[in-house]
């Protein structure tokens, strides 16, 4: 009961994190602009490439992240401070300026634009499709620095061995996975969402996630802080 405790504690941990910086819904708006030229099959095909590409960069980034830092010599509680910083500064960003940082996630996507011209054709070859859905479909657009430096964050917060650890690991694997299976769903049906939540949906929830992704930048803060404050306090 206590290892399946520990993979509750470590999805609930993960889960509002990478919901809140990948945020699928407002992806989904503007992969429905970018993609609007092609046929339903190629974005069907595109959507789920996407997903699939997306939990990868997630499960390298929560499994490896943490352990490859480490063969830098960077500590655990530097990075958590450094990453708690980092994504709590992003979290108020988009929270004062929602709209600016769906700008700049167009603008990420200004080259995925580019290359959908007017005359583009409907279909493409397997290889064609791979290329975009992974750049720059998945890098930067859904996927980019901020998801992998939150994902890395919350790697190092794992116990220091032992069942619990496989049992962290296994929560944060499966938050990876519901959020690609979310990536997916949602790109899918991007023409639907962009009609049903308009421009004032997308303000409310650009703000809701925000407001989570602070939170949660904070606590991995003080998760790093704290074990620094007692090394000095006792030292």
């Amino acid at each position: 009961m206590n290892l399946l405790a520990e993979a509750a504690d470590a999805f609930l941990l993960a889960f509002p994190a990478l919901l809140s910086i990948v945020n699928p819904l407002g992806g989904a708006i503007i992969f429905n602009e970018i993609t609007e030229s092609r046929s339903h099959r190629v974005r069907l095909n595109l959507a789920r490439r996407v997903g699939l590409n997306s939990a990868l960069v997630m499960l390298i980034s929560l499994w490896a992240g943490s352990y490859i830092l480490s063969f830098f010599g960077i500590s655990l509680n530097a990075l958590r401070l450094a990453g708690g910083a980092v994504v709590a500064a992003r979290a108020f960003q988009m929270l004062n300026a929602p709209e600016e940082h769906e700008e700049r996630k167009q603008a990420q996507a200004a080259h995925a634009t580019a290359q959908v011209s007017a005359g583009a054709e409907a279909e493409e070859t397997a290889e064609d499709i791979s290329g975009f859905a992974f750049f720059p479909l998945t890098l930067p657009f859904t996927t980019g620095p901020g998801t992998i430096a939150v994902a890395v964050a919350l790697g190092t917060q794992h116990p220091a061995s032992g069942a619990t650890l496989a049992m962290f690991f296994a929560g944060l694997s499966l938050a990876a996975i519901v959020m690609a299976l979310l990536i997916w769903l949602s790109y899918a049906t991007a023409d639907r969402l962009g009609a049903l939540l308009g421009p004032t949906g997308r303000r409310v929830l650009s703000r809701l996630a925000a407001f989570i992704l602070l939170g949660i930048g904070v606590q991995i803060m003080l998760s790093g802080a704290v074990p620094v404050l007692h090394q000095a306090i006792r030292g």
